[in-house]
């Protein structure tokens, strides 16, 4: 018992320094999740066509972060491990790799989205529902869409500099950064969507136009503040004298991020299809999963925060050459995430009935959101193992393992799971959602059997 004690719980220092990284991250993610939050009651109190066509863009718009997330972290695993060996040169063809490959992903979803992006919201207008609403629910979300597209560059800029700035342990800039951008967002959408000061009322186009006010000013604090404090920031001194990126070092990000890279994007794609499969039960069902994600987004944080410190403390000991006590460090932070999630879905649990009410929409919406965020509240502590797992995985460098388990699995059997059930049976979505998530058992399993092996314990950069 003391051995398993011992295995999987730490000291007081361990926890203190894990805190030291996540709760900036929290704090961060769990106010924008917050501010968030507000945003979409504002727009869920316009009505149910309003907050469907903007749920709608965004799932579209979360294809595209996730694929910067991917675009990043690919060069993020070789800069967390130049950060550990003191190597600010190796940092600074990251950022310039970082540069070049997130421009080209933001210029190809611009041109995507303004070729085809009417097409895209309609697929998730094929439920049960009136030609009116379907019509008022592309509208709003097309017009949403044309003034978020210019935000892209600014949250591109926020994204290579973040990045960078925690994969060197420097998580507090990015924190504050996005405590202020999520403030400003939240009083802009007040005085837009409802008109307030003498401002027009501009309903989702206020929200849209709020949103890109506020990247604005997130991107300003970011790279402004990293420029100024080049003795925090080495790595900026002589950053864009150059941006060309050795040819070696090119090779091997791409070689280890393509997969992170076709992961992430691939699995932001399977999450948009199974938001479509979903979505064929009718248009209440795009409604309550809205409601239902931006709450789950809220007390996601714990997991997600978790996963990034163990991206980062992780990385960071396999670049110093400490594979013992990096084995060690990953089985503690894998059980701490777990528990600590096991807690907040328990609160989650309790909040399911009431959180739906806060929105002016139809009892079936509401009943649909409750049952979404129980669910999610129970399969809370089963994703927070899965993440820790796949950011284990990836800190090693074990990119085609995570690419494999990760978007692979999500379209092999999520995603198949999705589609059979709600195209070729007449079981509600409540089940069909139930089952998807059933399927990650498998994935539990996989995940358990790969750290346990510690396949990933290795330094890439020596």
């Amino acid at each position: 018992m003391e051995k398993t004690q011992h295995k999987f719980i730490g000291d007081r220092a361990f926890y203190k320094m894990v805190l030291a990284i996540a709760v900036p991250i929290m704090i961060q993610n769990g106010i924008t999740n917050f501010v968030s939050l507000l945003d979409n009651i504002m727009i869920g109190q316009i009505g149910t066509e309003q907050m469907s066509g903007v749920a709608i863009v965004n799932q579209l718009l979360f294809v595209y972060n996730l694929c910067l997330f991917g675009g990043v972290s690919g060069a993020g695993i070789f800069t967390a491990q130049y950060f550990g060996q003191k190597n600010q040169e190796g940092i600074r063809q990251t950022v310039r790799f970082k540069i070049w490959l997130l421009s080209l992903i933001t210029l190809t979803t611009i041109l995507l989205l303004l070729l085809a992006g009417d097409s895209l919201i309609t697929l998730y207008l094929q439920g049960d529902g009136t030609p009116e609403s379907a019509a008022a629910t592309l509208r709003y979300g097309r017009d949403y869409l044309q003034i978020m597209l210019p935000g892209l560059i600014p949250f591109m800029l926020v994204q290579i500099y973040a990045s960078t700035l925690r994969e060197c342990g420097q998580t507090i800039l990015p924190m504050k950064a996005g405590v202020i951008a999520v403030f400003v967002n939240l009083a802009f959408n007040y005085i837009l969507i409802y008109g307030k000061f003498g401002a027009p009322a501009l309903g989702v186009r206020g929200a849209a136009i709020a949103t890109v006010i506020s990247r604005c000013v997130e991107a300003a604090i970011v790279l402004i503040h990293t420029h100024r404090h080049k003795e925090q920031n080495p790595f900026v001194e002589g950053l864009y004298s150059t941006l060309k990126v050795p040819a070696g070092l090119t090779a091997k990000i791409i070689a280890k991020g393509t997969p992170l890279l076709l992961n992430e994007t691939l699995w932001a794609a399977g999450m948009a299809t199974l938001t479509q499969c979903y979505s064929i039960r009718g248009l209440n069902v795009i409604a309550a999963l809205n409601i239902s994600n931006t709450i789950g987004n809220i007390f996601n944080i714990v997991f997600i925060a978790l996963g990034d410190s163990v991206a980062i403390i992780v990385g960071q000991l396999l670049g110093a050459g400490k594979m013992r006590e990096a084995r060690d460090t990953d089985n503690k932070l894998i059980a701490f995430s777990v528990f600590s999630c096991t807690l907040i879905a328990a609160v989650m649990l309790g909040l399911a009935e009431f959180f739906p009410l806060l929105y002016n929409t139809n009892s079936e919406a509401r009943s649909l959101a409750t049952w979404f965020i129980m669910l999610t509240a129970v399969f809370m502590p089963q994703n927070a193992f899965l993440h820790a797992s796949y950011f284990t995985l990836r800190s090693g460098g074990k990119t085609i393992i995570t690419f494999l388990f990760d978007s692979v699995f999500i379209w092999c059997v999520s995603v198949t799971i999705a589609f059979l059930l709600s195209r070729y049976t007449a079981l509600p979505v409540i089940a069909v959602y139930t089952f998807v998530q059933m399927g990650d058992w498998i994935k539990c399993v996989i995940g358990f059997l790969l750290v346990r092996k510690g396949i990933w314990l290795q330094n890439i950069i020596s």
